[in-house]
């Protein structure tokens, strides 16, 4: 059975600052980053809104679809999420 592989992009209230992350648990890895459950980048910045994901079958193209999104501008970024979720909402809710 092959194992889905998420990458998402965390932003706070102000959605200024955007974390990119892969992981296979989208759900649980997000309800850890609301509860601050990892000391880090984002427990520091207050990053607790999922603004976007993609998902994988395969966790090399999902490795290389991060390192892809950690390179981009805050203007592609802010593109990349527009494009399927304009006002910024959060996804969270919609996972369950």
């Amino acid at each position: 059975m092959m194992k889905m592989m998420y990458v998402y992009i965390l932003t706070g209230k102000s959605n200024f600052v955007f974390y990119v992350e892969v992981t296979d648990d989208l759900v649980r890895r997000v309800w850890e980053h609301k509860n601050k459950l990892h000391d880090g980048f984002t427990a520091r910045y207050n990053l607790n809104k999922l603004v976007y994901y993609e998902v994988y079958d395969d966790e090399l193209t999902a490795i290389e679809r991060e390192k892809t999104l950690k390179k981009y501008y805050k203007k592609t970024k802010r593109q990349l999420i527009e494009a399927k979720n304009k006002y910024y909402d959060d996804l969270y809710d919609t996972l369950m």
